[in-house]
């Protein structure tokens, strides 16, 4: 059970919800509360003549529209602010002209002031605080106190006119705390936005970098694979040992390809799950290659028929992590590129150079040459994904890519690769 102070919360809170969802309706029962204090005061003037009441019937009859008018500054004030500006000071004026003195229909110029100045209509802010510093002097001009002493009157023009500063001064702070608030929430929708989009470019940039792997990994390996598939089946009757070699070749390169996606797949993941998928694998992440396992390589796409001539120019050194990726990736690329079109005897050249703040690569073969779609943008029914993904290799460590057909026959690709400080 509840404590009837927890009710009592609730109730209130429930009311303030309530308030909150229905301003209009909080300054409806406003506005008729200040009509009916206003039609007291008009009742009272008809029984007595005292200071503060309407005088005389005239006075009677005017003041019976000025209270609806100032009521219905304060129904309006929400809708409608700028208008009901003007219709305060039109009120006020005829107060003055018509000798309605003060009552409590006044109440809804600080309330019109405040409300003004809380908005952002900035000649309407102005337009109230001039009324708030003018309206309290011509107040007491147009009804001295009785005596007619001057200095009975500079208190009440000094208060009321400090009264109306500060409704303006209220109003304006509210106005500056809810701009501040919009420009919090406008910043952080924003950053909202760019967080979102930088999650998508990096998401891209992942989706790109992994299909870069895939393709380098599975294209070359396999390709290698049915390449020694094919040699074996073609010899398998006459040549038994070239196929047990060729069976061989196909198996370490299947567990090659195996190791470098688990290597793969272990990058991709991070933290506590990937250390447990090492693991659960048995085996420890291999390593990414680089520049050193080039000889590997060539001794791979060797055995598979293709004669590849490799050097190495220059003092080989520690080289950044993503370089030696690079270098390695694009070598594998063309060689695999120069067994698939290169046509029957063809020959390629590697050549490696290290230079004093680059690393050069030049990969050539002296076969038929690529077709036109496979180095040219965007490649045709899926063709060419390799050649794109060394040039976005290459471009994400700020080097040079030149790719094509060699001057007498055959395929070229040079690189050149920045060298920074080792990783």
């Amino acid at each position: 059970m509840h404590a009837p102070g927890v009710h009592t919360l609730e109730h209130v809170n429930r009311l303030y919800d309530f308030f909150r969802r229905h301003p209009m309706w909080v300054d409806g029962f406003w506005a008729v509360l200040l009509l009916l204090l206003s039609a007291m005061w008009l009742l009272a003037s008809l029984d007595t003549d005292s200071q503060g009441l309407p005088r005389g019937p005239k006075e009677q009859i005017a003041s019976i529209p000025i209270a609806l008018a100032l009521s219905t500054v304060v129904a309006l004030r929400r809708r409608v602010p700028e208008k009901m500006l003007l219709l305060a000071i039109a009120t006020g004026v005829a107060q003055l002209v018509t000798n309605v003195e003060p009552n409590p229909g006044n109440f809804s110029f600080l309330v019109i002031i405040f409300t003004v100045a809380s908005r952002h209509t900035r000649w309407a802010s102005r337009v109230a605080l001039v009324g708030a510093v003018v309206a309290p002097t011509l107040t007491v001009v147009r009804w001295p106190s009785p005596g007619g002493s001057i200095s009975n009157d500079i208190f009440p023009t000094v208060f009321l006119t400090i009264t109306f500063v500060l409704a303006w001064v209220m109003g304006d702070s509210l106005r500056t705390r809810r701009a501040y608030y919009a420009q919090l929430e406008e910043r952080a929708r924003r950053l909202e936005k760019e967080r979102e989009a930088h999650a998508q470019i990096a998401a891209a940039a992942e989706r790109a970098r992994i299909a870069r792997e895939l393709h380098d990994v599975v294209a070359h390996n396999v390709s290698v694979m049915v390449v020694q598939a094919d040699g074996a089946a073609y010899v398998m009757d006459t040549a038994p040992e070239q196929s047990r070699q060729a069976l061989e070749t196909i198996s370490g390169t299947g567990r090659q390809a195996l190791a470098e996606m688990r290597r793969l797949l272990g990058v991709l993941r991070t933290g506590e799950g990937g250390a447990a998928g090492a693991r659960e694998g048995g085996d420890a992440y291999v390593p990414q290659p680089g520049v050193e396992q080039l000889a590997e390589l060539v001794e791979q796409v060797r055995g598979t028929g293709l004669h590849v001539d490799f050097g190495i120019e220059g003092t080989p050194r520690p080289l950044p992590s993503s370089v030696e990726l690079t270098a390695y990736r694009i070598v594998q690329e063309a060689l695999t590129n120069s067994r698939k079109h290169g046509g029957p005897d063809v020959g390629a050249n590697v050549r490696l150079r290290y230079g004093g703040e680059q690393l050069a690569l030049l990969v050539e073969d002296d076969g038929r040459g690529a077709l036109h779609e496979l180095y040219q943008s965007g490649g045709k029914d899926g063709l060419g994904h390799g050649l794109i993904g060394m040039r976005e290799r290459v471009g994400m460590v700020g080097g040079i890519l030149e790719a094509g057909p060699r001057t007498g026959g055959g395929f070229r690709i040079n690189a050149v690769l920045p060298l920074k400080a080792a990783d």
